[in-house]
């Protein structure tokens, strides 16, 4: 209870801060101190965000408790030369994971051409756009149900990217695993996509994705081994509720093929996000493939009249224009079916409301409302969430 009035507290008088000018005092807005530009344009700087959540759950079988907790702690340091280089360093505090940790380099300072970047490290993999939207600048405080369950999240590789005036390629190879001792094994992983629109406030985005990816059997400090597996399961669109459907360990895999649809149409202060995503996992010893699919869909309007920014193939958080802020509604449908006989995973759909006040380029408030149908092994789970966060990125 300390902790939610301490958060209540500090989103009243930050913003109070924040707006103070002249005939005021410190104005952080435009002072923040988390970063310096040498003469040369070298820029070193650090990174933080912090996200505080309270999750209520309601018609949960017993199975879902409220939660109020960190949901975030994530600090970095990154140096970058504009049009030569960057490389970054992160760690979440709170889930005790490793985050991107690359170096990348352009390759017109290197050839005097521009034919895209370089990557090397640990990062995002390139199938799914939900997925690879910044945590800090989702339009709900979670992912679909499809990005939960398929989406491969971050590997440790190289890739190339290659953004043109209306296409965008990225291709990858990743190989021994994470950061985080986890996910053994290769991935080769490709997207593309054609934005035939990209004006601030008119975007046209459309793109596939692919990747295929080959686990290896890890063996533990016990010398027990474990043969190379898989698992899809997600949670109710909520950072504290348990997982409603859940594939269970998919032993002896040999390999994961995973595919992407992905649209995203931005008019002004209306925008339409969706996305498609499917994953055949490949199981040894002539067993069929286990197969999984899922979509989303969700509209937004920002009611004080901004546009959803858009740049390398991915959004951000909108930027107010006026003094108190900016306002957006959102609207979400989104489903997954983790059932392919013999397995049975369940299926879930989720309708999820949302309201954001972005106060300014750092402060964040986000409630959520959803609304989860799920159904695994004719157990059915139908609850309400009412789930709310504060945060702050710089």
């Amino acid at each position: 209870m300390k902790k939610t009035t301490l958060m209540a507290a500090l989103m009243v008088v930050i913003p109070t801060m924040a707006s103070a000018n002249e005939n005021g005092t410190y104005n952080f807005v435009d002072n923040w101190p988390t970063h310096y530009v040498f003469n040369d344009g070298t820029d070193i700087g650090l990174v933080l965000k912090y996200q505080y959540d309270v999750d209520r759950f309601s018609n949960g079988d017993g199975r879902l408790a409220d939660a109020q907790t960190n949901r975030r702690k994530e600090l970095g340091f990154y140096i970058k030369k504009t049009g030569v280089y960057d490389a970054v360093v992160g760690y979440d505090f709170q889930a005790r994971t490793w985050l991107d940790t690359y170096l990348r380099v352009q390759s017109k300072a290197i050839l005097g051409d521009d034919l895209g970047t370089l990557r090397a490290g640990f990062s995002k993999t390139p199938v799914g756009f939900e997925g690879n939207t910044s945590t800090g600048a989702t339009t709900f405080l979670e992912t679909a149900l499809p990005t939960q369950a398929i989406y491969a999240n971050r590997r440790i590789g190289v890739d190339w990217a290659w953004e043109l005036p209306h296409y965008l390629v990225n291709a990858g190879y990743y190989s021994g695993g994470d950061l985080n001792g986890d996910n053994d094994g290769r991935m080769v992983a490709a997207r593309f996509a054609w934005v035939p629109h990209k004006q601030p406030g008119d975007v046209i985005h459309l793109g596939i994705s692919a990747s295929e990816e080959s686990p290896d059997g890890t063996v533990d400090g016990r010398n027990i081994y474990t043969p190379p597996t898989a698992r899809l399961r997600a949670r109710p669109e909520a950072g504290f509720g348990a997982r409603l459907v859940d594939s269970g360990n998919l032993l002896h895999t040999d390999h994961i093929d995973r595919v992407g649809f992905e649209g995203l149409w931005i008019s002004g202060p209306w925008s339409l996000q969706g996305e498609y995503l499917h994953a055949a996992v490949k199981l040894d010893g002539g067993r069929p493939s286990y197969e999984a699919n899922g979509y989303y869909v969700f509209a937004s309007w920002v009611v004080t009249g901004e546009s959803r920014p858009y740049s390398s193939g991915n959004v951000d958080n909108i930027k107010p224009k006026g003094p108190y802020g900016a306002l957006e509604l959102a609207l979400r449908y989104s489903e997954l079916d983790l059932n392919d006989n013999p397995i049975f995973g369940g299926r879930e759909s989720d309708w999820t409301l949302g309201v954001n006040w972005y106060i300014n380029r750092y402060l964040k408030l986000q409630a959520n409302y959803v609304h989860a149908q799920s159904n695994r092994r004719n157990l059915t789970v139908d609850p309400n969430v009412v789930e709310v966060r504060a945060q702050i990125q710089f």
